[in-house]
């Protein structure tokens, strides 16, 4: 039994557009905006770092303007959280767990198209981790929220750390898709227990 890499790849790239258009749309929420500021804000959100990795890789044009279905998936989430907002309990809650969940899959997904391009595996974690962090930064600078990026627990390194992972294991000829199942799984549990149990990189300057 044999699965193909680019749908399994696919797959994992719409559901980390869709996750990501759900954590801007959640933004927006939060800051009161009608159903056009959903979909214009979980849209950036979505597509921003792919955007950025494939035009530093010269991929042009970029994957949305190839693909319209991209935007598609982006345009549906948003206005589905617009109607499904109002009944979470907590906004802020439900966009630290997407934004988690976004984080672990593009960051699998940034890296393996890079490499898949002919990046250097360097190149590749750059990509994996720009792709995996570029969304939310533009989803919180267009809703003037702190950048996540910038909270304490860890977060850059759980991209860093799945893509790595990620690239390990596909060295390891390991069948299927078990190298970016364990790139995602890596990411998503580092995260998972940094917003736990508030888990920090040291920081000299934290206290300065």
């Amino acid at each position: 039994m044999s699965f193909d890499l680019t749908a399994i790849v696919n797959i994992m790239g719409l559901s980390a557009v869709a996750v990501f258009a759900i954590s801007g749309a959640l933004d927006a929420a939060r800051q009161k905006m009608d159903v056009l500021g959903f979909m214009l804000i979980g849209t950036a959100t979505g597509i921003g770092g792919g955007t950025l990795r494939d035009v530093l890789l010269g991929n042009v044009p970029v994957f949305w303007i190839r693909e319209p279905i991209w935007i598609l998936i982006c345009l549906v989430s948003s206005a589905a959280t617009y109607f499904v907002a109002p009944k979470l309990a907590s906004l802020t809650r439900a966009l630290i767990w997407m934004d988690a969940v976004g984080l672990a899959l593009f960051a699998v997904v940034g890296t393996e198209i890079a490499f898949e391009y002919g990046a250097s595996p360097l190149i590749s974690v750059c990509m994996g981790v720009m792709t995996a962090t570029f969304g939310g930064i533009a989803r919180d600078v267009l809703c003037g929220s702190n950048l996540t990026l910038m909270n304490e627990e860890l977060y850059i390194t759980t991209a860093l750390a799945g893509s790595v992972v990620y690239l390990f294991l596909s060295l390891l000829n390991l069948p299927y898709s078990y190298d970016l199942i364990g790139g995602f799984l890596v990411a998503f549990m580092l995260r998972a227990l940094a917003i736990r149990f508030n888990i920090k990189l040291p920081n000299r300057y934290r206290n300065g």
